[in-house]
């Protein structure tokens, strides 16, 4: 990367401070043009100079350019909060992230960077310069901070941050000591949720949920949102939280999540975030026990819902459900159907659902019900606005898993899918198995423990807030939480191919509970639901016994802690694709949470493990002329930019050896197609064929079960201790 692409990182330090303030480690200041200043600071021009670059240890040029016009977006007042589930800001974001997209080259972009930075708010400057610059062709180096290092506040303790600009103050750098973060400081013991704490409050988790919108935003150019099977990825993604969430209110003795269906009774889970705005200058509101939803009238905010919208809009999806086809708004129909054994109808649900204006078929008509829900809840304590309250946590895709609501609400929104997946044909025995290829075995190993049983524990991890707390003292702060660990284990699987030749195979490994919230077993069509991916990869098989082998360190769901709180100054990758790829590799399930929590006396769980055929697994391209035609060049089989148009469909395999596809089942393929044609969540995500009520009578010769279990320890240690 060049250094002057480099420079985009700086806009993201310490986001309220002025522009011509030293930025990062680098003690970089912008040269900015006197009229780029704003009001505030143009008649202190010479002597801004002369204070905050003598100590300069470099200075970056700004050159003077015709500014578009941004009038709108200056307008939004800088210390208020920003979402993008509120249509207002939603549509500031989609018209900055249009001009930024369309600046002519880097050094355009980073003069527009310079001029608005401090006229826009800085979480809307944020959020549109991260889109940009991940989807621009020549700022695909520009490392992207995760939003912890820019905003700290939306995820630790408030009390923190008073002891961290003291350490700071007071203590030399290299000398100040970590601030330890509470384990449990949003609710005590008397609160049956707060034991699910340790989950809804993980740091790397809501980063996750951050970061998959960031790369998969629902408003914007067309080539930004229209990513392959964007809203089946929405659907699966969200299902598979919906599922470790289950599996984690079963490790802690809770029962399954309740799906919010009543959407006009009183909501009986409270949360007091205990989170204060630094940049917005105000504590995130809490919500008390028994909030009712209400319509909501915010002039503000140009929000004008009613309840009954949620209610009407949820009926209408049901109707294209049950009728096989959506309404489109010019009257015509669009079926919800299978294409060349692929489901394509959940993605089409899925852009309904969360209501894209791009890739949506009829907003008008069936609306834009999750992303409203999300803004009822948020905004439940003040709908009219009387109280000149702002939305709570689930208003924030940074914030909105911490909240115990965001489950009970997806779990609905969940169920909406699932209703569509019951009206699928069931897989049929020839479509699971793999004929000649049998799995006799399953172990799972830990180093140091008996086999099949998984180890948890506690770990201590240290963050640096330094790059988010504006007008402190230069220097790493760093704050330490306790999170959710387990030991790295390995899979052992036994493969018999019976074939005669070598062949490949998908191999796709899940986890579940055995039993249900009251120890009994679970039946098969609710139990498929509750299965959480672990892993899926590819294998080459040769003739009779093969012994696979694989580190849980290698899931295709997860990225390492390094990546998940990566340090942009520690952890790039040098040239080429890696480069590219870095800032989408930020998405990802964290590895820490790869496992649930398990229990003391051990959570019992089935392993699955199926080894599917790779020809029916592979993307498929049926011509690349409409590839193209759908600005997917990734797609494109002879690399000629859609100057070839082969009519027969061709298989396209996937290169899971790039830098990203380690978390490819969440987040799919920088630039490429999903790395794999079946339904998102084959062969749970559908109903199971008749005759078929439990797990064993579902399998077929290519799986197996394994029964396994989780042992948690309730121990803690510091990361990098010996």
């Amino acid at each position: 990367m060049s250094n002057g692409n480099k420079d985009f990182e700086l806009f993201f330090d310490r986001p309220t401070e002025p522009v011509f303030v030293a930025k990062g480690d680098r003690k970089a200041v912008f040269d900015v043009p006197s009229n780029y200043l704003t009001n505030r600071y143009k008649p202190l021009s010479v002597s801004l100079t002369s204070r905050f670059g003598e100590d300069a240890a470099e200075r970056i040029p700004i050159k003077k350019i015709s500014l578009p016009n941004t009038s709108e977006i200056e307008k939004f007042p800088r210390r208020e909060p920003f979402t993008v589930f509120i249509p207002y800001h939603r549509e500031l974001a989609a018209q900055l992230i249009n001009i930024m997209i369309g600046m002519k080259n880097t050094d355009d972009l980073k003069s527009l960077c310079a001029y608005i930075r401090d006229r826009c708010n800085p979480f809307l400057f944020n959020y549109a310069l991260s889109v940009a610059l991940l989807h621009r062709e020549d700022t695909q180096g520009v490392n992207i901070p995760n939003f912890m290092q820019s905003f700290p506040e939306k995820y630790l303790d408030s009390a923190i941050f008073a002891r961290a600009r003291e350490e700071a103050t007071v203590v030399p750098e290299g000398q100040r000591e970590p601030i330890e973060l509470p384990r449990d400081y949003t609710a005590s013991d008397l609160e049956p949720e707060n034991r699910l704490s340790y989950f809804r409050e993980d740091l790397g988790v809501n980063l996750h949920h951050w970061h998959w919108h960031l790369v998969y935003p629902f408003e914007g150019p067309r080539n930004i949102v229209a990513k392959d099977r964007r809203g089946e990825l929405f659907y699966y993604m969200h299902q598979q939280i919906i599922a470790r969430y289950n599996a984690e209110r079963l490790c802690n003795k809770l029962a399954r999540v309740q799906r919010l269906t009543d959407l006009k009774s009183p909501l009986p889970e409270a949360y007091f975030p205990k989170l204060d705005s630094l940049v917005a200058s105000r504590a995130w509101p809490a919500r008390p026990a028994n909030t009712v939803l209400q319509n909501l009238r915010r002039p503000v905010n140009r929000l004008a819902l009613d309840v009954d919208d949620l209610i009407r809009w949820r009926d209408r999806i049901f109707e294209a459900i049950n009728s096989g086809f959506v309404r489109l708004e010019n009257g015509g129909q669009m079926q919800l159907t299978e294409v060349d054994g692929r489901d394509e109808g959940i993605d089409i649900l899925g852009n309904m659902i969360e209501a894209s204006p791009v890739l949506s078929p009829n907003i008008p008509y069936y609306g834009n019900i999750h992303n409203s829900g999300h803004m009822f809840i948020s905004y439940s304590h003040d709908p009219d606005h009387r109280y000149l309250e702002t939305f709570g946590v689930m208003g924030d895709s940074a914030t909105a898993m911490r909240d115990p609501i965001f489950y009970r609400w997806h779990a609905f929104i969940d169920d909406i899918f699932q209703q569509y997946k019951s009206t699928l044909p069931r897989y049929t025995v020839q479509q699971l198995e793999y004929q000649g290829i049998t799995i006799p075995s399953v172990e799972v190993q830990v180093s140091g423990g008996p086999s099949n049983v998984l180890q948890t524990f506690w770990q201590q991890s240290d963050v640096d807030l330094s790059r988010g707390m504006d007008f402190t003292p230069r220097g790493e702060v760093n704050a330490r939480f306790t999170h959710l660990q387990h030991s790295e284990f390995t899979y052992r699987i036994q493969v018999d191919n019976a074939t005669g030749n070598q062949v490949r195979g998908t191999c796709r490994i899940f986890l579940a509970p055995t039993n249900d919230e009251r120890g009994v077993a679970i039946p098969f069509t609710d139990h498929r639901k509750m299965f959480i991916e672990l892993d899926r990869f590819i294998v080459t098989l040769d003739p009779g016994s093969n012994d696979i082998q694989r580190q849980s360190s290698q899931s295709s769901v997860t990225i390492p802690f390094e990546r998940t709180f990566r340090n942009l100054d520690t952890s790039r990758p040098v040239g080429g694709d890696e480069l590219a790829q870095f800032n989408f590799c930020g998405c990802g399930w964290p590895q820490h949470m790869l496992i649930p929590k398990g229990s003391p006396e051990g959570f019992p769980c089935k392993l699955f493990v199926m080894i599917s055929n790779i020809q029916a697994d592979l993307p498929l391209v049926k011509n690349v002329a409409e590839v193209c035609k759908d600005e997917w060049m990734s797609g494109c089989v002879c690399d000629c930019k859609c100057g070839c148009h082969e009519s027969a469909p061709k298989q396209v395999e996937q290169d899971t050896s790039r830098q990203c596809s380690d978390s490819s089942s969440y987040c799919g393929i920088k630039d490429s197609l999903y790395p794999d044609r079946r339904s998102m969540g084959f062969p749970f995500d559908r109903e199971p064929r008749n005759g078929v009520n439990t797990l064993n009578e579902f399998l077929t010769p290519n799986m197996h079960v394994q029964d396994v279990s989780i042992r948690f320890t309730d121990r803690t240690i510091v990361r990098g201790a010996r």
